[in-house]
């Protein structure tokens, strides 16, 4: 493991790369003392812990916050290999189990979007890891299929990902799919609003242009990254949980949530936002999360 120092946002930050099968993974910890947070970033053509800037602030100075970037994104290991939700999951788990040995106990951890899903199956298969656990815009509960194939199932077609992919092409896809404009314009149907985030618009535009930053979004755009068996294992999570989503955009289609959150364990939060709801309102975002950290456990 390595450590570098850096600045950011006024806060202290460190930067950490762990080995997580067979790839490098950056980490970023805010904050020394305190009750340790793990955030976790959504998937899509441009992702990066860059998601996780107004949590990291709000949280850094009381507690230990660690934002990671995922395989394939951002800072992380961007090389040509199959990136799939085991691999994700994995980073998860090692990222966790790095956190633990710091902080002598479990850990609450938030995921957005599709990272939900590896958050879960994380949690699914260590919970001693996890003190409780959030999901922000999770995918999954839209429309009325069923999610419980067999283990591990992808629900993704390998000749789609072979035919984004193509004979040199996937490259130049990519490049399509995340000019300024064309990143600005999905941002706005996830926002709901033209009233962005500039910053993240800025972030994604740079992250973007690193070195082999399409070989995982082909991943995400042929389904591979989204998981058949995902309903058994929002079944089997037995800690806390915590679900946010808002009314605005494109994500706002939860008709099976309340099957999954009509038990004792679960809590669900809507707010009148986008999907990243905590860039519009952080405080509003904030108070519910810590309302839900601090209700007793069941």
């Amino acid at each position: 493991m390595t450590e570098q120092g850096s600045a950011a946002a006024a806060q202290a930050t460190t930067r950490l790369d762990w080995e997580s099968s067979g790839a490098r993974v950056a980490a970023f910890r805010t904050g020394d003392t305190g009750a340790p947070l793990l955030l976790i970033h959504s998937i899509n053509a441009a992702a990066s812990t860059a998601e996780m800037e107004p949590l990291r602030t709000r949280y850094g100075t009381g507690r230990r916050v660690h934002c990671i970037d995922l395989p394939g994104f951002g800072e992380s290991d961007r090389s040509d290999r199959a990136y799939t939700a085991r691999l994700m999951t994995d980073a998860i788990v090692r990222a966790a189990n790095e956190i633990c040995a710091i902080a002598g106990g479990p850990i609450d951890a938030l995921a957005v979007s599709l990272s939900c899903e590896f958050l879960a199956r994380a949690a699914s298969e260590n919970p001693l890891l996890f003190r409780s656990l959030a999901f922000v815009s999770p995918t999954a509960f839209t429309g009325t299929r069923t999610l419980r194939g067999p283990a591990g199932a992808t629900r993704g077609k390998a000749w789609l990902y072979r035919l984004l992919r193509g004979p040199g092409w996937g490259a130049a896809l990519y490049r399509q799919l995340t000019r300024p404009g064309v990143i600005r314009y999905f941002l706005e149907r996830t926002w709901g609003s033209k009233n962005i985030d500039e910053g993240l618009w800025r972030a994604d535009v740079l992250t973007s242009r690193h070195p082999g930053a399409h070989f995982a979004p082909l991943y995400f755009l042929s389904a591979i990254l989204f998981s058949a068996d995902i309903h058994d294992v929002y079944d089997s999570i037995r800690l806390p949980v915590w679900v946010s989503h808002g009314r605005r955009g494109d994500f706002v289609d939860y008709r099976q949530l309340p099957a999954f959150a009509d038990r004792n364990h679960w809590r669900v939060t809507v707010f009148n936002t986008g999907a990243m709801v905590y860039f519009e309102v952080l405080t509003a975002f904030a108070d519910e999360y810590d309302r839900f950290l601090a209700a007793p456990r069941p």
